[in-house]
């Protein structure tokens, strides 16, 4: 940290307080959202086995308590234009201005919607009050798409979207180098970066292992400190990885507008480490 300049800390120090967290629906997640300071930007996930409903409910109940509420409305999760309009028209009564569509889990969709890309465009085509609607991106690839696919699809994308959020990624590097590579190819949607949060070492291994993050796994090998830091503590914490992206983060010309705070529902750890490494900034 001593190495970075002035700006880049206030840069870093203000992408952390305004950081948003991600959350999964679950029973007891919301009860332990008082952890958060009030009017935090929350995400809610939209999960195969819970469906779409379950996530429009929470994200009503968390905007009632003051909560900056994103709900994931996931592709493969809608049935057809018919339950599309049911789901604009509840978010449309609610104060919630950002929406998050990725493909969705989902092994096969539930209707008529099978990528990303087709939900938004019918979106487009609906009244709603979203200022933002943001997507997915894979800076380390997709285990089912080639990564030049990717890179259409975010051209495609960006016609009906305004920012993109990124996978987990360990390696500052590699989300850079990625950045400067879509940039280079037209894609000019600003980019919010997806941050492992403070997480049990076995829950993000093997997360990281699902979403097909190998070579941020292969960067640990490479790096034995880092992997030492990680495999010799039972938590993730990401201060080496932030510390990393500060001069990235300043720079306009990767377009980073913040993080994307993947918490795993370690709301309370996460957060502790939020103000604790705020602190420690200044």
């Amino acid at each position: 940290m001593n190495t970075l300049r002035s700006a880049e800390i206030q840069v870093l120090a203000h992408h952390v307080r305004e950081a948003y967290m991600e959350i999964f629906p679950t029973e007891t997640i919301e009860s332990r959202l008082g952890a958060l300071e009030p009017n935090s930007y929350v995400a809610v996930t939209c999960s195969p086995s819970r469906g779409v409903d379950v996530t429009l409910d929470m994200s009503e109940r968390l905007a009632s308590r003051g909560f900056k509420v994103v709900p994931h409305v996931a592709a493969r999760m809608v049935r057809d234009k018919r339950h599309l309009h049911e789901i604009i028209a509840r978010l449309n009564d609610l104060p919630i201005i950002s929406i998050f569509v990725p493909g969705g889990d989902a092994d096969a969709p539930l209707g008529d919607y099978s990528t990303a890309l087709a939900l938004l465009r019918d979106i487009a085509e609906i009244d709603h009050n979203f200022t933002e609607i943001g997507v997915a991106a894979h800076p380390e690839g997709h285990p089912h798409v080639a990564a030049d696919e990717l890179v259409r699809a975010l051209l495609r994308k960006q016609e009906v979207a305004n920012y993109l959020v990124t996978q987990m990624c360990f390696d500052a590097d590699i989300i850079a180098t990625w950045l400067r590579s879509i940039r280079e190819q037209g894609v000019t949607l600003p980019a919010w970066l997806g941050l492992p949060g403070v997480a049990d070492r076995g829950s993000l291994l093997k997360t990281s292992l699902r979403i097909g993050v190998g070579d941020s796994l292969r960067y640990l090998k490479r790096n034995p400190r880092a992997a030492a830091r990680l495999m010799l503590s039972n938590e993730y914490r990401p201060d080496d990885l932030l510390f990393g992206l500060a001069p990235y983060l300043a720079d306009p010309a990767y377009d980073i507008h913040g993080h994307h705070v993947y918490c795993f529902n370690q709301v309370e750890k996460t957060e502790q480490w939020r103000h604790e490494f705020l602190e420690g900034l200044s």
